[in-house]
């Protein structure tokens, strides 16, 4: 009897260290993909492809894509060590780096990078996903990014740059971009559809 009980404790220690073995495997996988999103945040900051006024830049693409193949929590962590990155003092951003980032107009676009990789990264869910589902959370997460870029764009232009024409900066500057950004979001959608499958293989 008491050889069976003996047993028994064994085996479920052996299985209890498989399990911790499993959830430090995928933990590990899943920093990983996050350093690589951190990457990619900084990299797309810098290629630009020429735009009137605004060049075209595709971290709001690699934001929607952090949140829904690394998922609501490890998405939005690769963006915010991003951020956090650049609040101290290392040249991440497009124009730079350091805390006075925080009163450059765009600098809401960038806190609405972690918003719109929360937000996708909630929608997008867990395991496989849908066509439909994956375009919906890109096309939400692009729709987050504005809320919170635009209202932050407007409050530096005006209170802080002291400047007028708050409804003419509102659309040169903001929402004349829409358009493209919804569509990159769209196919941030795709892509992850796409690749999510693959990754889901790595855990």
């Amino acid at each position: 009897m008491k050889n069976d009980k003996n047993e028994r404790y064994e085996i479920q220690g052996e299985k209890n260290a498989a399990a911790e073995l499993n959830r430090g495997r995928r933990t590990a996988v899943d920093l990983a993909k996050c350093a690589i999103f951190v990457v990619l945040m900084i990299v797309s900051a810098f290629i630009k492809i020429p735009f009137p006024l605004v060049p075209l830049t595709f971290q709001t693409v690699v934001a929607v894509l952090a949140g829904l193949l690394l998922g609501p929590l490890y998405g939005t962590a690769a963006v915010g060590v991003y951020i956090f990155m650049g609040l101290i003092g290392l040249p991440v951003f497009t124009n730079g780096g350091g805390f006075a980032y925080v009163v450059q107009p765009t600098f809401g676009y960038i806190l609405g990078f972690a918003a719109a990789a929360f937000v996708a990264g909630l929608i997008g869910g867990k395991g496989k996903i849908t066509l439909l589902r994956a375009l919906v959370a890109g096309g939400i997460g692009f729709l987050v990014n504005y809320l919170v870029g635009v209202p932050y764009f407007l409050l530096i232009w005006h209170f802080y740059m002291h400047n007028g024409g708050v409804w003419e900066a509102a659309i040169t500057y903001n929402f004349l971009y829409m358009p493209k950004d919804f569509v990159l979001c769209l196919l941030a959608g795709f892509l992850a559809w796409r690749v999510r499958p693959l990754l889901e293989r790595l855990r």
